[in-house]
C-alpha cells in the first residue's frame, strides 16, 4: 500500500482517535450513553420519516433512482424503498434527518448535529448485516468524536467562515470504519481520504440560504462511507491531515480573528476520551430540538408551555404574553411583519406566531405549519396579545444559556411569570421518551401510518436485540 508522506517520528491525532474508536467495545459503554443513543435515534428516524417529504428529499431520491440502484446485496433508502449501495444509501438517508432541521444540535465553539453522521453507519450494518448493538457502538463514537472537534477550536471555525462539515469529515469514517471493522492504519487512512477534499466554505449557511444548507454535512458523511471502504482495500490518505504539514492546524493557522490566529486546543479533543462504563461519553451532552422552530425562539416558547402548564391556564384566559429575550432575538423574530405570517418560513420565525399556536393548540410541530393553520385568521388576534421586549441583562449570559422570560397576564388581572435559561430539549432540560415520542408521531404517522410508527418506535427503542436490515426495512412505507 502506497503510504502518504510522514514523519516518521512523529504520531499524528489520526492515530490516537483511531486507536480509541477501534478499541471501543459495546461492553465498555455505559448504560446512560447506551439509552441516550438509542433516544437520539429515535428522534433522528422521526426527522428522517419527516424530512422524506421535503422538496430537496424528493429531487435526491429522482436523481439517484435515473443513476440506477443496486441489486447486489443492496442498501435501503428510508420511505421509498429505493434500493442502492451503501455510500448512496447512507447519503440519501441522512439527508432526510438533516432536511427539516429538526434534528439535534450542539453548539460549543462550532455547532454541529452529529445525527448527521449516523446514517453512515447503519447503511452499512444493513449491507453486512451487523448487530444493533454494533450500530450504537459506532453511533456513540460518531457522536464523541464530533461534539470534541466542535469544542476544541478556539474560537470554533465558524468564526473564520468555514461549515462544521469540514469537521465532520473527520468523524464520520471513524463511525463507518468501526462498522467495518478497520485496522488503526487502515482507519487513519480514511480520515485522511475523506478529510482530504471535505473543507466547506461556510456561504452555504450565510446570506441566501439554498438546497445545500442540508446536503453538506450529509455529503460529509458519505464521503466518510466511501472512504472508509477504500481503506478497507488499501487505498491511503495524508495521515496528517489535523497536525501535520499543510493540515487543519496549519490552514487555519493562517487566519486572524481579533488580531489572533486560530488555535486549536489538543489536550481537549483527547481528554478523557472515554473507555469504560464508568467514563462520561459526550453523547450525553449534546441536545434534541423540541420545536422545528427557530433556534432563539425555543427558549421562550419553552416558557410559555411551563407556565401554561404549571398554571393550568386556557387560551381564553389570556389578556397578554410578555416575553422578554436577548435583543438580538426581539430583533429577528418580533419585528412587525412577524405578527402577521404568510408562509411557513416567516411562520418558524415569527415569535408571536410560535407563541399563539404554542398556546392554542398546546404544542409546536411540523403540523402546526402546514399553510392552512399559518393562514388560519383566527390566531391573529392571539398574536396580538404578544409583546417581544429585549432585556439587555439577558445579553451577559448568552450563548451559554438563552435566557427568555415569559409574564401572562389573564383576563382577571393576574399574572404569571416563568424563566427559562435553556430550552427544552437541551441535555440540561433534556426530553424524555415520551417526548421524543410526540414529535416521532407528529412526524411519522402521515407518512408511513400510525401502526408502523409503533412498531418501529419499539424496535428503535430495544436497539441492542434488533437488527439494523430490520429496522431499516420498518421504515418503509
Amino acid at each position: 500500500m502506497a503510504k502518504a508522506p510522514t514523519d516518521p517520528n512523529k504520531k499524528y491525532l489520526s492515530h490516537t482517535l483511531s486507536e480509541w474508536a477501534c478499541a471501543l467495545r459495546y461492553e465498555d459503554l455505559s448504560p446512560r450513553a447506551i439509552e441516550s443513543a438509542k433516544l437520539f435515534w429515535y428522534d433522528s428516524l422521526g426527522c428522517a420519516l419527516g424530512g422524506s417529504q421535503q422538496e430537496d428529499a424528493h429531487i435526491l431520491l429522482a436523481h439517484y433512482k435515473d443513476m440506477g440502484g443496486s441489486t447486489s446485496n443492496p442498501c435501503t433508502c428510508f420511505v421509498s424503498g429505493f434500493q442502492t449501495n451503501p455510500v448512496d444509501a447512507a447519503f440519501i438517508n441522512n439527508h432526510m434527518v438533516r432536511a427539516m432541521d429538526y434534528n439535534d444540535i450542539y453548539w460549543k465553539a462550532d455547532p454541529c448535529h452529529p445525527s448527521d453522521i449516523i446514517c453512515g453507519p447503519l447503511a452499512l450494518c444493513e449491507w453486512l448485516n451487523k448487530s444493533g448493538k454494533d450500530l450504537i457502538v459506532a453511533t456513540i463514537i460518531a457522536y464523541e468524536i464530533e461534539q470534541r472537534l466542535c469544542e476544541f477550536g478556539q474560537p470554533g471555525i465558524r468564526e473564520y467562515g468555514w461549515h462544521h462539515a469540514t469537521l465532520t469529515a473527520f468523524a464520520a469514517p471513524m463511525a463507518a470504519g468501526k462498522v467495518l471493522g478497520l485496522s488503526v492504519d487502515q482507519m487513519v487512512q480514511a480520515i485522511g481520504i475523506c478529510a482530504s477534499r471535505t473543507f466547506t466554505p461556510g456561504a452555504v449557511t450565510a446570506g441566501k440560504l439554498t438546497n445545500m444548507k442540508n446536503t453538506v454535512d450529509p455529503w460529509a458523511t458519505r464521503m466518510g462511507v466511501e472512504s472508509a471502504l477504500l481503506a478497507k482495500r488499501g487505498y491511503s490518505g495524508p495521515e496528517h491531515m489535523i497536525d501535520g504539514k499543510e493540515g487543519l492546524y496549519a490552514v487555519f493557522g493562517h487566519v486572524h480573528y481579533k488580531g489572533a490566529p486560530a488555535k486549536f486546543n489538543t489536550e481537549m479533543l483527547l481528554e478523557k476520551l472515554p473507555r469504560t462504563s464508568s467514563d462520561h461519553y459526550r453523547i450525553l451532552d449534546c441536545g434534541m430540538k423540541s420545536f422545528p422552530i427557530e433556534a432563539l425562539s425555543h427558549a421562550p416558547l419553552t416558557a410559555m408551555m411551563k407556565c401554561v402548564k404549571e398554571n393550568n391556564l386556557k387560551p381564553a384566559q389570556v389578556a397578554e404574553i410578555k416575553v422578554e429575550v436577548i435583543a438580538r432575538a426581539a430583533d429577528i423574530l418580533g419585528d412587525p411583519h412577524k405578527y402577521r405570517p404568510d408562509s411557513k418560513e416567516t411562520a418558524d420565525h415569527s415569535l408571536p406566531y410560535c407563541m399563539a399556536v404554542g398556546l392554542v393548540d398546546g404544542m409546536v410541530t411540523p403540523l402546526q405549519f402546514k399553510e392552512e393553520r399559518v393562514l388560519d385568521k383566527s390566531l391573529i388576534p392571539i398574536m396580538d396579545k404578544v409583546k417581544v421586549v429585549a432585556n439587555d441583562e439577558f445579553e451577559a449570559l448568552f450563548p451559554k444559556f438563552q435566557p427568555s422570560r415569559v409574564t401572562i397576564t389573564t383576563t382577571d388581572g393576574k399574572s404569571f411569570s416563568k424563566r427559562v435559561d435553556v430550552p427544552k430539549g437541551d441535555p440540561r432540560d433534556p426530553m424524555t421518551a415520551d417526548e421524543i415520542g410526540v414529535k416521532f408521531h407528529a412526524l411519522g404517522d402521515g407518512v408511513i401510518g400510525k401502526g408502523k410508527c409503533d412498531k418501529l418506535a419499539a424496535a428503535i427503542l430495544n436497539m441492542e436485540n434488533v437488527s439494523p436490515r430490520d429496522l431499516v426495512a420498518m421504515t418503509v412505507k
